[in-house]
């Protein structure tokens, strides 16, 4: 595949907020540019992937925001040489592994499973963090929502096995591949209120479902958050945009209340990490068309176990750090076995590479997978919510594919995905 001659090569700076429809429209005009080339490479399930970075029309917003804090030993600029041209022609950061193959420096933070061994690989490309957030800014400048570099987590899976049923109640095979991104924060206050967070989301299966997903998915209510222990909802604060939808699903975080109970024992007795300290983030995510009618459903779970942080009314910013609770002393009470047994981590700072709370141990319960598209087309383009689907482009919109089948008679629910794996690497902590 080339690139379009009439692909400007000319890096832009941002235009001021006065011309923002104004670039909303030149945006619109090379996303077209790009998806004709992009059609143009294959039939059918069309390749996500795009030009060079030689080739973006200038930075997104996502572009170029993380710097080196002082234990990381790579540069800014090395940082940035791990970017992908989104399909509005931009430049956006993508995922790169916690060690720089090319150098051997450290960047401090991982972004999960390496997507090149993922068999969707071939269709999606690098991923661009940030391209959602990006969109939104153009459909509505009034609802702007940019998230942190280092959240960005892949997860990925080839030909599970799925959990499905015919209409008579027979058991049917079907495999699939899924290749799933969620942006999901464990060491700052930010998901305490803040419920939209951009989910990439990738489908193949072999009884020919088919989905490749991009929105801002609101998990929850904005201002809440759900305590893990008791499930109490708690009114946080405002969250950013303040005008941020409500959405389904729940976004499922510890509080003090719970780590006290869970995590401070007395000796000779050890934590429960597990009931204590897990944060759930469960998403039901959907795509629809103008006229209300859906179009996909997905119902993915994303958790992490050991995050940096977990609620605390009484610290700065509403952040506690599970540190503490391992090396203080609360009435004879502490945090007591798994990753408090580490060791040396007395004196330590939450950020530090020594220390076992660092958000890097994810897993992702795939469940419920709903095509419902059976009239087609299989390209529609959404606002940055996954709603008022179309099938013709608009400022702000991003481009969506729905396979032409309805498979909500198959129940197609997934298996749990990446269990068993710790994304630390070395020089991996908080924030991360």
């Amino acid at each position: 595949m080339t690139r379009p001659s009439s692909m400007p090569r000319a890096v832009v700076a941002p235009s001021p907020v006065s011309h923002r429809r104004t670039r909303g429209l030149i945006l619109l005009m090379a996303q077209g540019l790009l998806l004709l080339a992009l059609t143009a490479c294959q039939e059918g399930e069309e390749s996500l992937t795009g030009p060079g970075p030689e080739s973006a029309l200038g930075p997104s917003t996502a572009f170029g925001i993380w710097s080196p804090g002082s234990s990381d030993t790579c540069s800014k600029e090395i940082h940035d040489r791990h970017s992908v041209v989104g399909p509005d022609g931009l430049l956006y950061p993508t995922w790169h592994p916690p060690v720089d193959p090319a150098t051997g420096c450290h960047f401090g933070h991982e972004h999960g499973r390496d997507p090149r061994g993922s068999a969707l690989y071939g269709t999606t490309g690098p991923l661009p963090f940030g391209y959602a957030n990006q969109q939104l800014d153009i459909y509505d400048p009034t609802t702007r929502r940019h998230e942190d570099h280092v959240g960005h987590k892949i997860e990925w899976e080839n030909g599970m096995q799925m959990n499905v049923a015919g209409a008579a109640g027979n058991l049917i095979s079907v495999t699939c591949d899924v290749l799933a991104k969620l942006h999901q924060g464990t060491h700052s206050q930010d998901a305490f209120t803040n419920n939209l967070h951009e989910l990439n989301y990738h489908l193949r299966c072999s009884d020919g479902s088919r989905l490749h997903m991009t929105v801002l998915t609101a998990i929850g209510r904005p201002g809440e958050m759900i305590t893990s222990c008791d499930r109490r909802t708690i009114q946080v604060g405002t969250a950013t945009p303040a005008n941020s939808p409500n959405g389904n699903g729940r976004r499922i975080i510890p509080d003090r209340q719970c780590v006290e109970q869970h995590l401070l024992v007395h000796e000779g007795a050890k934590s429960n990490f597990g009931q204590g300290l897990k944060e759930s983030w469960e998403t039901h995510t959907t795509l629809r068309r103008a006229d209300g009618r859906t179009l996909a459903v997905v119902d993915a779970y994303f958790q992490v176990n050991f995050p940096s942080r977990f609620f605390d009314a009484t610290q700065p910013n509403n952040v506690g750090r599970p540190l503490e609770l391992c090396v203080g002393n609360f009435g004879g009470r502490r945090a007591r076995g798994g990753p408090c047994d580490t060791g040396g981590l007395q004196g330590i700072a939450f950020n530090s590479a020594l220390s076992p709370f660092n958000g890097a141990r994810r897993f992702v319960d795939i469940n419920g997978n709903r095509v419902s598209n059976a009239d087609g087309p299989e390209v529609w383009y959404t606002d940055p919510f996954g709603r008022n689907g179309r099938t013709e482009p608009f400022p702000g919109s991003i481009r969506q594919f729905v396979s032409k089948l309805d498979n909500s008679g198959l129940n197609l629910n997934g298996p749990v995905i990446g269990r068993n794996r710790d994304y630390t690497g070395p020089g991996v902590r908080a924030p991360n």
